[in-house]
């Protein structure tokens, strides 16, 4: 058969991914740059839930809010002030902003970019060192969300590791190692600062969630995804509508768009300033502050013409840590517990081993009838 006929393509593209040795992961890159590829194989196709019709709309109005971080760090007390009546109004209305003059050099950021596409770049072998087991495991790569239980594939390829409190990173490629420690660094300065500010917001101490966390001691990840060109990005999903587990990730990317944030039932597409971070708002963020600040919805949508890399550093409590909301909310504002406390290793282990489906593992925790 020719290339161009979909069966073959379609025959074709599913060997490249699935008719390999059994120990030996296979990429979405790799499937992406397969010769003459014009469909994606049927796993790949994304049919979105009954009960989402409303957000298949696309708002092309709203504006994504912004925070000026420099005026939360070094502005004057009415400036500091404002910012953090504006960084509470984006937790409440969106769960979602662009930090700017966020003070991590614009250079860290475009290398660790380029680092991130190395490790893409390497052989599927060398990526196979390291694959990991367990959704627990410090350093993990692979393709999807959770191949073993999704349902349907998605076209992404990731790097996950945990970087903190205690470091692990791959050995490849070389110098790449030693940048994401810098730049995990900064971001992890960046989130902390923002996680006082939205403590104030709350009427809170400055360092109340922090402390009531154990933010100090709390798990950072390092993320890198690879959502390379599509041919056929209107049937497929780099990830699924979801949000995300802890209190806030930070998010760059290459210059390609994708990341889509739900707002009002309708989808935003996110359009990054250079040099700005993407923000949003984690369950664990909605669980303390009692559902004043809700998770954000998100999705990754594809395109055929590119290739989009994103690097997203969340930041959570302790593993340990059992997650509740902020008992001073819960007696100031007179209301009841709307979550039940749950350990955040046992959160995080729930979600990373289930399908991915927007709040279903948040769900969980909710108390019913509870406003």
């Amino acid at each position: 058969m020719a290339a161009t006929d979909p069966t073959f393509n379609i025959h074709y593209s599913s060997q490249v991914l699935h008719d390999q040795p059994a120990k030996l992961m296979t990429s979405i890159k790799k499937l992406a740059e397969s010769p003459g590829i014009t469909f994606i194989p049927p796993t790949y196709t994304y049919t979105n839930n009954p009960h989402d019709d409303l957000a298949a709309l696309i708002d092309t109005e709203s504006s994504i809010p912004t925070v000026d971080f420099s005026l939360l760090t070094s502005g004057t007390p009415q400036q500091r002030s404002q910012a953090i009546h504006d960084l509470g109004k984006a937790c409440q209305d969106w769960g979602f902003f662009l930090v700017i003059n966020h003070g991590v050099p614009e250079s860290l950021m475009k290398a660790i970019l380029d680092g991130s596409q190395g490790f893409f770049d390497l052989t599927e072998e060398e990526k196979h060192e390291f694959e990991g087991k367990h959704v627990l495991d410090p350093i993990r790569c692979g393709t999807s969300f959770n191949a073993s239980v999704d349902k349907v594939m998605f076209w992404r390829d990731f790097l996950k590791v945990f970087v903190y409190p205690e470091f692990h990173f791959p050995t490849k490629p070389a110098g790449f190692s030693e940048l994401a420690l810098e730049y995990c660094k900064r971001t992890r300065q960046v989130t902390r600062e923002l996680l006082k500010g939205i403590s104030e917001s709350l009427g809170l101490e400055a360092g109340n969630l922090e402390k009531f966390l154990n933010v100090e001691s709390g798990l950072q990840i390092f993320i890198a995804n690879l959502y390379p060109p599509c041919p056929q990005p209107e049937l497929a999903l780099g990830m699924p509508p979801h949000s995300d587990h802890g209190l806030l990730t930070l998010l760059i990317q290459n210059g390609i768009n994708g990341l889509q944030v739900q707002h009002k039932g309708k989808w935003v597409n996110v359009n990054a300033m250079p040099n700005s971070f993407l923000v949003n708002t984690g369950d664990h963020l909605e669980i303390f502050s009692n559902g004043k600040y809700r998770s954000n919805i998100h999705r990754a949508v594809l395109t055929n013409k590119a290739t989009r890399i994103s690097l997203a550093t969340p930041t959570g409590p302790s593993l340990e840590t059992v997650v509740t909301p902020a008992p001073e909310l819960i007696n100031n504002e007179n209301r009841k517990p709307a979550y039940i406390g749950m350990k955040y290793k046992d959160y995080l282990e729930l979600q990373q081993s289930s399908l991915l489906d927007g709040k279903s593992i948040l769900d969980r925790v909710r108390v019913s009838n509870s406003e």
